[in-house]
């Protein structure tokens, strides 16, 4: 049996870079705040992609009213399945999506693990034209330039790690706190009273329903990534604490940001996310508008080095499941500059029109993360109830086994579930069609891949009476917690 890499390779050596990757931090290296989480989650949510969805409302024919409950609803909800995932960083001491492993198999899981890439690429692709946008307004200069300079801050962020981005994102949220509590105070006054030019394009249920959809998925995209940034504190840190964090952290971000995008999109129908701070700003006290947007663009070169550094960690998971490599400082900065070229490239053919491709990979990105999230906390909450052997996720013949039937039979089901129900400007099932529209396919989602899951897992725990093994042989009990240090309690 394979040990887990940290127990392998010992304590990591002191460096300006981070030296671990996908390994298991060990109980010496544990370090951190709790109440970091909460800062971290504000400032990697309160950038200009997340200012985009509340113009998706207005967009669609909604009013302010509707466009705004919409989104604090979806945003409220969508950040809850993040959010527990916080907890999963300092019980097993691993990376997000490696955890999938237990449910998935070491290489079943990477039919997750390449969903999970694509979001992170197509964020940062979001990201970088945005923050190009923004900084060519503010400074001159267009994509050739931005797009490269972007792109080399986002991969040194990522390959310093773990605590530069941490450092970074704290160092943001009282920047943006201050910037955007004066840009929406002012905004609100100066804009109340101006004209509202929202047409309604169609069903106002239905542009609800698209609206609440666009930001719980987005919220719900945040999952993969969650316990990447609490996998270095102490084991026995207090689970409330850490879930109220970053949910704290997550939704109140959103829910501003949304909100002033909601408000901004039907006062200023037809400009973009920039350009309508520019005005909003620029309003209140002339330059201020200009001031935003540079804040906001720092803000998305900061949340480009996580996405950058999340992708990193689930494409060295995916190449680790076929041929064991050791987590190496090498690979591990092979991995991040890969992504940064990458993001690169496809920013430069990305095609202007942005915000209506961006709804719809909200959308793609809710229908592909809502099984796996599901089938993740239904796992490690009532199935397993936290305790996993950390070796058998580094070993392709532990107990976990190569392919988990389980958990991709239930994957699946789950995404095939949401089809007659989905409405996007690609494909609208016939459950969506027969509701003018609305698509309540994450909801159908969530259910039907947790359920089922929960079924098959539980019903042999059942029989053996150990809740915490499902039986057969993908799965351990408490021996494996026992072997890889983990406790029981506190959880």
């Amino acid at each position: 049996m394979h040990h887990p890499p940290a127990a392998r390779h010992g304590r990591a050596t002191p460096s300006v870079l981070e030296t671990r990757s996908i390994d298991f931090v060990p109980p010496e290296e544990r370090r951190g705040r709790v109440w970091h989480q909460g800062p971290f989650w504000f400032s990697g949510n309160f950038v200009l992609t997340t200012l985009v969805i509340g113009f998706i409302g207005p967009s669609l024919g909604l009013g302010v009213g509707r466009s705004v409950a919409a989104v604090v609803l979806g945003g409220c909800f969508g950040t809850v399945f993040m959010a527990v995932h916080a907890n999963q960083g300092p019980r097993l001491g691993l990376p997000q999506m490696i955890q999938s492993r237990a449910q998935f198999g070491v290489r079943g899981a990477v039919l997750p693990f390449a969903a999970v890439v694509f979001v992170y690429l197509g964020f940062n692709v979001f990201n970088v034209v945005l923050a190009a946008q923004g900084l060519g307004q503010v400074a001159g200069g267009g994509p050739a330039l931005w797009y490269p300079v972007l792109s080399v801050v986002a991969v040194v962020l990522a390959l310093v790690g773990h605590d530069l981005l941490h450092a970074v994102q704290r160092a943001l949220s009282w920047i943006l706190i201050a910037v955007f509590g004066v840009l929406t105070v002012g905004a609100v006054v100066h804009w109340w009273d101006a004209p509202v030019d929202v047409a309604p394009a169609g069903s106002q249920w239905t542009a609800f329903l698209a609206t609440f959809a666009a930001a719980a998925g987005y919220q719900i995209s945040y999952a993969v990534y969650v316990s990447d940034y609490s996998r270095y504190l102490p084991a026995d840190a207090d689970a409330r604490r850490v879930i109220g964090w970053t949910y704290a952290g997550a939704a109140s971000s959103a829910v501003w940001l949304m909100s002033l995008g909601a408000f901004l999109g039907s006062r200023l129908p037809g400009t973009d996310a920039v350009t309508a701070l520019l005005r909003a700003g620029d309003g209140m006290l002339p330059g201020f508008g200009t001031a935003a947007v540079l804040v906001s663009s720092l803000a998305l070169v900061g949340v480009m080095g996580v996405n950058t550094y999340g992708a990193m960690l689930t494409a060295v998971s995916g190449v680790d499941a076929f041929r064991r490599r050791r987590p190496t400082a090498v690979l591990r900065a092979g991995a991040v500059l890969a992504v940064g070229a990458v993001v690169l490239g496809m920013a430069l053919v990305l095609p202007e029109d942005y915000l209506g491709s961006f709804n719809t990979f909200i959308l793609l990105m809710l229908y592909v993360l809502v099984p796996w999230t599901a089938i993740n906390l239904v796992d490690y909450y009532a199935v397993r109830r936290g305790r996993y052997s950390i070796e058998d996720i580094f070993d392709d013949r532990g107990s976990y086994g190569r392919w988990a039937w389980r958990g991709l039979s239930c994957y699946l089901v789950g995404l095939a579930a949401m089809l007659p129900f989905l409405s996007t400007t690609l494909y609208t099932g016939p459950v969506a069609r027969a509701m003018d529209g609305a698509d309540v396919s994450f909801a159908v989602g969530l259910v039907v891949s947790g359920g089922l899951y929960g079924l098959l897992a539980l019903r042999p725990a059942a029989a053996t009476g150990d809740p915490g093994e499902p039986g057969g042989s993908d799965t351990t009990g408490a021996p494996g917690a026992a072997r890889s240090g983990l406790s029981r309690s506190g959880r």
